[in-house]
């Protein structure tokens, strides 16, 4: 049993409804994207990107970096 308390606690059907089916299998089911396909990968404008599932701010766009893996 999970004994930790999350800030962000949503029943299945509230996750799917709030997250593309893509999105729930990355988020809910430890999926991985396809190298690439990420419409965020060429985003140079600034700002701060944000988890899609909670709204906290993950990283500044800044420090992004061309790692080589897609």
């Amino acid at each position: 049993m999970d004994s930790h308390t999350y800030p962000v606690t949503r029943t299945d059907a509230e996750w799917r409804a709030r997250l593309t089916p893509e999105q729930y299998a990355v988020m809910r089911n430890h999926g991985t994207e396809r190298p690439g396909s990420c419409a965020l990968l060429h985003e140079k404008r600034a700002g701060t990107f944000s988890c899609v599932g909670c709204d906290q701010p993950l990283f500044e766009s800044k420090l992004k970096f061309e790692s080589g893996t897609g």
